[in-house]
């Protein structure tokens, strides 16, 4: 006799982890937005509340000024860089299944440096417009020569890292090298090279940006291709990906944020290696919710530590990079020992 009873419905504990990732999508947002505010509001003239807010909105404020002329692009150049570099690092991991992959240590941000270091001290290139091309192309170059070293399509973590430390380290050999030979370009690359936000102008704010959103749009596309990949090569294609498509417009993408970032800010390091440990423990290894979680979550990073940078050492301040390697390896060195097992779970 058939049953007339009602399928069962689907159980909560099924139902419950993609309402908790939108709400954590949500909670990230909100983050990100008392970020932004803090850094509008704090700096060598703190401002309150109220004053950031008529600073922003109203030209007649005393605030206008030091809102609009100087943290409002500082605030966005970092709310672009963070998404560039955490989304690049996200990417990364991903496409060569390394959870120690970041633009920083594998030597990507090191060959925009290079290049960028080349073209001030040895053709004289001083503006934003001149870097940027110069980024992208030491970017693409190490990123591809990275691949081609660590194996290619056969390339294992371990190769992918040991290659990427001799990158890096080499290029950055060579960076200081230039630096200490050319004193008349060392005061113009010394802020730069350690990764900054302080000059940050509405230019910079402008030609930076679609390049970065380039690179966003890529890497959200590639979240489906990247999560087959995971399970192999032939269960990608038998799941109608195309791999060697996907290795190319990763690289693209990789290229696009590492290159824009650096070449607006300096080779800034840790942002796309630590965030996305964080975000696998609120969304686990589903590209499709970590790669917009690192979109919002990084820029938060970044601007949190730019702030920091300024409060810490005042009237002075500290660079936005150095502020990243202080206080970031504690926390990753916690995370790796604590949650990492839960996530790799999830």
């Amino acid at each position: 006799m058939l049953s007339t009873r009602p399928p069962p419905l689907t159980p909560p504990a099924e139902r419950k982890p993609g309402g908790r990732r939108a709400a954590g999508l949500v909670g990230a947002l909100l983050l990100l937005l008392a970020a932004a505010a803090l850094s509008l509001a704090v700096g060598a003239k703190p401002l309150s509340p109220g004053e950031a807010w008529d600073g922003l909105f109203h030209a007649d404020s005393a605030a206008y000024p030091i809102v609009h002329d100087m943290r409002l692009p500082r605030t966005v150049l970092g709310l672009l860089a963070g998404l560039a570099l955490g989304l690049a690092g996200a990417v990364m991991q991903a496409l060569t299944r390394n959870p120690l992959a970041d633009p920083g240590l594998l030597g990507i941000n090191a060959g925009a440096a290079a290049a960028v270091v080349s073209a001030i001290s040895f053709l004289g290139v001083t503006s934003f417009t001149g870097f940027v091309w110069f980024a992208f192309a030491g970017a693409g170059s190490v990123a591809v020569l990275l691949y081609a070293i660590g194996g290619g399509s056969g390339a294992t973590p371990v190769r992918l890292v040991l290659a990427g430390a001799a990158l890096n380290a080499a290029l950055f050999s060579y960076v200081s090298a230039v630096q200490l030979l050319d004193t008349a370009s060392l005061d113009r690359m010394r802020f730069w090279t350690v990764g900054s936000l302080a000059s940050a102008q509405d230019y910079t704010v402008v030609r930076v940006a679609p390049f970065v959103v380039a690179g966003l749009v890529i890497a959200l596309l590639l979240a489906r291709p990247l999560n087959a990949m995971a399970m192999g090569e032939d269960a990608a294609r038998a799941l109608g990906a195309d791999p060697g498509r996907a290795r190319v417009a990763a690289i693209i993408a990789i290229t696009l944020l590492c290159g824009a970032a650096t070449a607006a800010c300096g080779p800034i390091v840790f942002v796309g290696l630590m965030v996305p440990h964080l975000v696998r423990a609120l969304t686990g290894s589903d590209l499709r919710w970590l790669f917009p979680y690192c979109a919002v979550l990084s820029p938060a990073l970044m601007l949190a530590a730019d702030v920091l940078g300024r409060v810490v050492a005042r009237p002075s301040e500290l660079q936005v990079g150095i502020v990243m390697v202080v206080a970031g390896g504690p926390l990753f060195l916690y995370f790796v020992r604590r949650p990492l097992g839960r996530t790799a779970a999830s």
